[in-house]
């Protein structure tokens, strides 16, 4: 902690000295000659990997965090007996964990039938025991930054219909004893399917044979990483054919709030984006955007000279921009001619529908040849910004100048 604290001083420090230099080196004309540049342009280089060390020893932090906790809790209960609680069945019984690893592992194992029996899924797989999905919620929240910041709920069937307000009622001046005009709210509905995304894993006879290899966090990690790089992709850009629907999308994202009046993006561009959003989906907005459009914002001044872009100074808070936390994808659109680069909102509108249940399948023949095990990891899922109004976009000027 000590480590972070001194590196985010430092990067603050850095980037002041930036934007000194900065300040100190612009021409008459307000650029930079080529060598100020570059000399420039290695100093925010230095201010950006700061950042990105920061960031690498958090999730250290919280990695060592998680491994110091007991792996196992004190035994409680008297002998014979269970009196101070209920116990588990189902998924949630240590039966179905330990009948369901032991599946994994080995090849014919025909004992798992009958307490496997009530996880079998629809597909031939078994669906994951409780306490191992919720690792692998936790797993996806880690890789998936927009998990975050979105709504998730819990579904049980494919498709789940949100009533949404439409247009809301208004209250009227009437003379006394007059008539009082109704008014009514109008609903709609926003339904959420569930797609399927899947990976396949592949572990070797000898690892598997190991008693040392950990396989549960060996599948987990890789069920996380790749299935939650594969989700926030489809959380931004997603076009909703066969997968959830991005909020940078044409169709179904999040409504234009401003387009730039030039090919690159001014403060002018970033407060009437901050005001496009109503003043109550404000108060709670964050910023989304690429790397390369937050290294375009941290040039940026409003108008009594100081930067808009903010570094973070403090363990757990984000970088800021107006005052509000930026959050930087690999998948949010890189700046280009006509597209929508920054999303700036409440992402709590933003609704993710986990279907219950993550089914794993051991694929014992397909690889058998070269010696190696294959493993199906497959959910259902979707995601869907269910009140455009709460999340506004900057869309970049045409070539053609519309």
């Amino acid at each position: 902690m000590k480590q972070i604290l001194e590196l985010r001083e430092k990067r603050a420090k850095a980037w002041e000295s930036a934007k000194k230099f900065l300040d100190e080196k612009r021409g008459d004309d307000g650029c930079l000659n080529t060598e100020d540049t570059a000399a420039y342009e290695k100093m925010e280089a230095d201010v950006m990997n700061l950042g990105k060390e920061i960031e690498r020893l958090e999730r250290q932090a919280a990695i060592d965090l998680e491994l110091s906790k007991p792996t196992s809790t004190p035994i409680t209960n008297k002998p014979n007996g269970n009196p101070s609680g209920e116990e588990k069945t189902g998924r949630a019984g240590m039966e179905y964990r330990r009948e369901f690893w032991n599946a994994m592992r080995k090849k014919n194992y025909y004992d798992v039938n009958n307490a496997l029996q009530i996880g079998t899924d629809s597909e031939g797989g078994y669906l994951v025991p409780d306490e191992f999905e919720q690792t692998l919620v936790q797993g996806l929240e880690e890789e998936n930054v927009f998990r975050t910041l979105a709504t998730i709920i819990q579904t049980s069937s494919g498709d789940r219909k949100i009533p949404v307000v439409a247009t809301k009622g208004e209250a009227s001046w009437v003379d006394e004893e007059g008539q009082i005009p109704e008014s009514d709210d109008s609903f709609g509905q926003v339904s959420i399917a569930a797609y399927k995304v899947a990976t396949m894993i592949k572990v070797s006879d000898e690892l598997l044979n190991d008693s040392v290899f950990n396989m549960e966090a060996y599948i987990s990690n890789e069920f996380s990483r790749r299935i939650g790089a594969k989700e926030e992709e489809a959380f931004l850009v997603g076009d909703g054919k066969g997968k959830p629907t991005g909020i940078f999308n044409s169709v179904g994202g999040a409504s234009e709030g401003v387009t730039t009046a030039t090919v690159s993006i001014t403060f002018d561009d970033v407060m009437d984006l901050f005001y496009s959003v109503k003043s109550p989906y404000r108060k709670k907005s964050t910023f989304v955007m690429n790397d390369s459009t937050v290294k375009a914002l941290r040039k940026l001044k409003d108008n009594n000279g100081t930067y808009i872009w903010q570094p973070s100074v403090q363990a757990g808070q984000p970088d800021t921009v107006l005052n509000r936390p930026v959050v930087t994808s690999a998948y949010a659109p890189a700046i280009t001619t006509g597209g929508k680069v920054i999303a700036f909102g409440d992402f709590k509108y933003y609704w993710i529908a986990d279907r219950q249940g993550r089914s794993f399948k051991r694929l014992n023949e397909l690889f058998a040849a070269t010696g190696q095990v294959g493993f199906l990891g497959s959910q259902k899922v979707d995601g869907k910004l269910i009140l455009p109004e709460a999340v506004k976009v900057l869309v970049m000027k045409a070539a053609n100048g519309t």
